[in-house]
């Protein structure tokens, strides 16, 4: 058995008598829950893509677990996209135990400033197997007359 812990080994199998599993022994442990409470875990879990296509900006969020009713879509400022909702915690029943909670509950809130060129009016939002897809179409931008000049002399 090792002496000193592999943190780039994830294979490595849980043992509870090597005191540095990673079942066992977790350095970050002390890290991650004083620095964040169990209400912000959820705002770290709230994963989002931006793409920006010839047509529109394309937002995707990993929301696994939650549905539609959970998820709130807005604009805010008229410039600003808002992405929230609320993971609720699981009924605990008192004859349960609990061996391990990784999973966060919470409120998260996620907010992006869009650019000018966007259609604020058209924006759809769509939620499929845990993923929100938000889609803001852009305007088109009209292009500046250009204007040639005789150049005297």
């Amino acid at each position: 058995m090792s002496m000193i812990p592999s943190f780039f080994n994830n294979n490595r199998r849980s043992n509870i008598f090597d005191p540095f599993s990673l079942d066992v022994w977790d350095p970050f442990k002390e890290l991650t829950s004083s620095s964040l409470s169990r209400e912000n875990s959820a705002i770290v879990n709230a994963r989002v893509d931006w793409r920006e296509t010839p047509e529109a900006h394309v937002f995707k969020a990993d929301l696994p677990g939650l549905k539609k009713e959970e998820v709130k879509v807005e604009i805010e400022e008229d410039s600003v996209l808002k992405i929230s909702g609320e993971r609720h915690v699981e009924k605990e029943d008192k004859n349960d135990t609990w061996h391990r909670v990784e999973r966060s509950s919470g409120q998260f809130t996620r907010r992006f400033r869009l650019p000018e060129n966007v259609k604020m009016d058209q924006v759809k939002a769509a939620m499929e197997n845990g993923v929100l897809t938000v889609t803001v179409p852009k305007a088109e931008t009209k292009k500046a007359d250009v204007k040639s000049i005789q150049i005297s002399g």
